[in-house]
């Protein structure tokens, strides 16, 4: 295994669900092979679904994909994964998805991926974390941004100022790009 201690590391939050006969699959696989050609690593919190298709691209594009997983769900033999830590509990993966990085990526995903979103804004809205790109991609987050803005209350003057949406892999590449935080 090589050392990918000087590259700076994106976690990438999504569905598990996602199988890799949708087209936002293989979309994720060339999108995450640019961002590790690009000289980024990648980390995820499991093995399946965007998971599985954000390491299987870091890996095919040289970079390392470490998985921070939960203990109670096994590790399929069949996995594109550089590193695994697992970890007993939820909260204690989560804490280091979101603050053993560079980045955030938020791929297509459903509550868990939300959850992972909420608890990652709210960080970095109250300046618990340090501010780093926090990145939305996919056609689906600029209408739950719009509604989220529009109805909830929060401390801030607008929650979308924390986070970007992207639907191409230029857009992305280009905010990394800018925006390298290596001393998390």
């Amino acid at each position: 295994m090589r050392d990918t201690s000087n590259r700076p590391r994106l976690t990438a939050f999504g569905a598990s669900s996602i199988g890799a006969s949708h087209p936002i699959f293989q979309d994720v696989i060339q999108l995450s092979e640019s961002i590790a050609k690009a000289g980024w690593d990648g980390q995820i919190g499991g093995h399946q679904g965007m998971m599985s298709a954000f390491s299987q691209g870091m890996v095919a594009g040289g970079g390392h994909a470490r998985g921070i997983t939960l203990e109670c769900f096994p590790t399929p033999p069949e996995n594109s994964l550089s590193e695994e830590i697992r970890t007993h509990d939820f909260f204690t993966r989560m804490q280091q998805l979101i603050e053993d990085c560079d980045a955030w990526i938020v791929l297509p995903g459903g509550l868990g991926t939300l959850a992972e979103l909420a608890m990652t804004w709210d960080l970095l809205a109250i300046r618990m974390i340090q501010e780093r790109p926090l990145i939305l991609y996919g056609d689906m987050w600029p209408p739950i941004l719009d509604t989220l803005n529009e109805h909830l209350y929060v401390s801030v003057n607008s929650i979308i100022e924390h986070a970007q949406c992207c639907t191409k892999h230029d857009e992305v590449l280009t905010i990394l790009n800018d925006n390298q935080y290596n001393d998390v």
